[in-house]
């Protein structure tokens, strides 16, 4: 029963970061922040509900009774949108950025790198049920 469940979790979370992945795919950071800015500028509320894997974590973190695998989840979820958020604050808003990180936001991303998401975030779930 638990191999189904945890496999269930797995396959939704999979699909909830692969839709995050494909509205935030981009060849630069600065592309991906830039598709970022576009649902921030709409609201700050949209950007929020299109991290559906956020939601997730909140869940999970409620369904385990609080494990601390989920928590870890839960808060590696928020610091990850904190930091688009003041990213996006920085670069768009601010219009204030360090040449340094101007220099890191536009170099090209691997292929894999939006994904690494899924390496991360995955086995946070499966250690919640072992």
């Amino acid at each position: 029963m638990i191999e189904d469940t945890l496999l269930n979790y797995l396959i939704l979370y999979t699909f909830l970061e692969l839709y995050e992945v494909q509205w935030q795919k981009a060849n630069t950071l600065l592309g991906m922040l830039t598709r970022m800015y576009e649902q921030y500028k709409k609201s700050v509320f949209i950007f929020l509900l299109m991290h559906p894997t956020f939601y997730f974590a909140i869940m999970f973190m409620m369904i385990t009774n609080y494990n601390e695998f989920s928590i870890i989840l839960l808060l590696v979820k928020s610091v990850d949108i904190l930091t688009k958020m003041l990213l996006i604050k920085k670069v768009f808003i601010e219009k204030s950025l360090s040449e340094s990180i101007s220099v890191e936001l536009l170099m090209p991303l691997k292929k894999w790198m939006p994904y690494i998401g899924l390496a991360l975030y995955l086995p946070l779930i499966y250690l919640v049920f072992v």
